[in-house]
């Protein structure tokens, strides 16, 4: 560009206010570049089951909702299923509601469809033969001091037992360890309980599921098995969704929650402060430069001329943190990834991030630079030059 130069040394006449000006651009498409991440994860989730070595059948109306245990069996008879485990939600906390536990009361071969979680056979024997036993993850024993042996107290949030308490005591038989933690940290904070103890303890089970997981015999026949599964319950009173754990963690995040409202109005709120940050940027800038804008339209230059120099410095502004924040976002959500051993799915900006990114970076740096460009075209020149402009 003929008057790049110019555009360059106006653009960062005063250093340290270009420099926190792009700092605050930088912060806001970095956040972009995240939140569209989390958008992206979470479309993706729905797709193809191709892939999966694990499926999670719940019922279709709402996550809450309970199954019949009849549905197990019939599920293990479909072609390419190798096995079927259940599961229920129990809500633990231990000692006081803030201290959340991922608990979970299972089936026998619960396990066998998660090869991840490392159980010594002696740990899992005496889970199978203890009622009120409990295997804990590695890291979730660490954080509260528990060994093998120990009687815990743990409350449910949501189930009490048949006497209406909701304390519920525990026997610490066996520790769950992981074998790659880089994609197994969810397994590391586990609680696991016998589903048979979690049946005959509270009154609002009543032999009922919360939902299965089927592992399948071939990854890429898991899209034919899930319709199959869902096919048993057609139009029945308990009918099923079958999807991947990535899809069915998205559902119950977005019945609990409007994810894309939540990161929409997010971006919104700091699109719109950068907005006035931006604007206020060039607004002093343009005003003061006021006489040199007027010493320009004496050397001929036109006030077309003008008003495309200082949008083009305010789009080259937005351009430059935008670019800035949108390659951070794509190094460090992927990082953030990696480092919470699968219990985040954040993946590097695709195509179409950063085109949406680059074009609202070009849409906001016309935006803000309008009405600069505009006061400065239409400067007049003796006024600006005795200085009453």
């Amino acid at each position: 560009m003929k008057y790049l130069h110019l555009i360059w040394a106006a653009l960062f006449r005063r250093k340290l206010r270009t420099f926190l000006t792009l700092v605050s651009i930088i912060t806001a498409f970095l956040l972009f570049g995240l939140l569209d991440a989390v958008r992206v994860g979470f479309d993706q989730a729905g797709k193809s089951a191709n892939g999966a070595q694990r499926l999670q059948t719940g019922a279709k109306i709402s996550f809450i909702q309970l199954l019949p245990m009849s549905l197990g069996p019939r599920m293990t008879q479909i072609d390419g299923v190798k096995d079927v485990a259940f599961a229920n939600w129990f809500g633990g906390a231990y000692q006081k509601p803030e201290n959340q536990v991922f608990s979970f009361a299972v089936s026998p071969n619960y396990l066998d469809v998660y090869p991840e979680m490392e159980v010594s056979a002696e740990h899992r024997k005496a889970f199978a033969e203890t009622k009120d036993g409990a295997l804990v993850g590695e890291g979730l024993a660490k954080k509260f001091g528990w060994k093998v042996g120990d009687q815990i107290p743990m409350q449910s949030t949501i189930f009490p037992d048949r006497s209406g308490s909701q304390n519920w005591p525990f026997k610490i038989v066996g520790i769950i360890h992981v074998a790659d933690k880089k994609t197994g940290a969810w397994y590391d904070q586990m609680f696991l309980l016998n589903w048979k103890y979690f049946d005959d303890t509270t009154p609002w089970n009543q032999g009922q599921v919360g939902w299965y997981v089927t592992r399948v015999k071939d990854v890429n026949q898991a899209d034919r098995v899930l319709k199959a599964i869902d096919e048993i319950s057609a139009n029945s009173d308990h009918e099923t969704r079958t999807q991947t754990e990535a899809a069915a963690m998205s559902a119950w995040m977005r019945q609990l929650a409007d994810i894309n409202l939540i990161v929409t109005s997010i971006m919104g709120a700091v699109f719109f402060t950068l907005l006035l940050l931006a604007g206020n940027t060039m607004m002093q800038a343009v005003r003061e430069r006021t006489g040199e804008i007027a010493v320009l339209k004496t050397l001929g230059f036109s006030g077309q001329s003008v008003l495309a120099m200082v949008l083009a410095e305010s789009v080259l502004l937005l351009l430059i943190g935008g670019v800035i924040g949108l390659g951070l976002a794509s190094v460090i959500g992927p990082a953030a990834s990696a480092g919470s051993g699968g219990a985040l799915n954040l993946p590097a900006a695709g195509l179409s991030s950063w085109a949406a990114g680059v074009g609202l970076a070009l849409v906001f740096g016309l935006a803000v630079g309008a009405l600069p460009a505009l006061r400065a075209m239409r400067i007049n020149i003796t006024d600006a030059l005795a200085g009453r402009a």
